[in-house]
């Protein structure tokens, strides 16, 4: 009896630690993604002294006010340095107005949704691909499937204002990176795990730049698009095992040491509790932060 009692609180406290573990991901994850999100956002302003540009990157541009001029492209600059901001993607049908950062990586897109390093810039000529988080980290894509043919997505960056009309949308393997191959003409890439919760595969919607603002010479300086450095959709994780376990074993051995010292003083058993849990519930999100890299970087 006393095996089973001991297995049945081991699979409670597990059990607990999952949930614990999902509230994280779903509202943790995303508390500190609008907190990089702001950042970013201001550091972009910044990037410029011309006040029409800082608007636009500041402001929700109204549908009825979005360019409707021909599609011109932007010249081909340099790519930000990796977790730097691109610029703001808006979509406003899902109701989607983040600021998009340089990289896929996992540390990359826990800022936002990420530029695929390698493709073009978005507005310029060629295949501009972005992925971004499905269900953590702000879950900037949760309702990607919803986009449909001529939806608008409305890119904005120090260039100009480039609004793109949806074209398709596919489900296709993770190593599936055909899909961001640089089509003959302006086109934007959007990628995404699929189903939701799950990453076993990619959403994808492709949409082509219908309308385009061009704002006064930007001082970018000049560039070329380089090879897509990317195995898959979208990029590689960055969490190390051996960190995760570290922490994990840390927080057993604390547990351990809360209940021995709770049944030695026992007169002070509800101050060492107490005490006790604050700190395992600290060292357990810092498990929980080496333990989310090791997810899909788009999950």
């Amino acid at each position: 009896m006393r095996v089973l009692g001991i297995a049945g609180r081991t699979l409670i406290g597990a059990g607990l630690i999952l949930l614990l573990f999902v509230a994280y991901q779903i509202w943790g994850t995303t508390f500190q993604e609008e907190h990089t999100q702001s950042t970013l956002r201001s550091t972009l302003a910044q990037e410029t002294n011309n006040q029409e540009i800082r608007h636009a990157l500041a402001e929700e541009t109204a549908l009825d006010k979005l360019p409707n001029g021909p599609a011109k492209t932007a010249p081909t600059t340099a790519a930000p340095t990796e977790g730097n901001a691109v610029g703001v993607i808006r979509i406003p049908k899902i109701g989607i107005n983040q600021v998009v950062v340089e990289g896929t990586n996992t540390n990359d897109l826990r800022k936002g949704p990420g530029h695929y390093i390698g493709t073009p810039m978005p507005g310029q000529f060629g295949n501009a691909a972005i992925a971004g988080h499905r269900t953590t980290y702000g879950h900037p894509f949760y309702n990607l499937d919803s986009i449909k043919p001529g939806d608008k997505i409305v890119l904005t960056t120090i260039q100009g204002i480039f609004v793109y009309d949806a074209v398709k949308q596919q489900v296709v393997s993770p190593s599936n990176t055909a899909v961001l191959k640089n089509e003959f003409g302006a086109y934007l890439t959007l990628t995404t795990c699929n189903p939701r919760f799950s990453a076993s595969n990619r959403l994808v919607v492709t949409a082509k730049l219908a309308h385009s603002q061009l704002f006064p010479n930007s001082g970018l300086p000049p560039g070329h698009t380089s090879k897509l450095v990317s195995d898959d959709l979208a990029g590689s994780n960055q969490g190390e095992l051996a960190d995760a376990l570290l922490w994990g074993v840390l927080w057993l051995v604390a547990g351990a040491v809360v209940l021995l010292a709770a049944n030695r003083f026992r007169q002070r058993r509800l101050a060492i509790y107490g005490v006790g849990t604050v700190g395992l519930l600290a060292l357990l999100y810092v498990f929980f932060i080496a333990v989310s890299p090791l997810l899909p970087a788009s999950f």
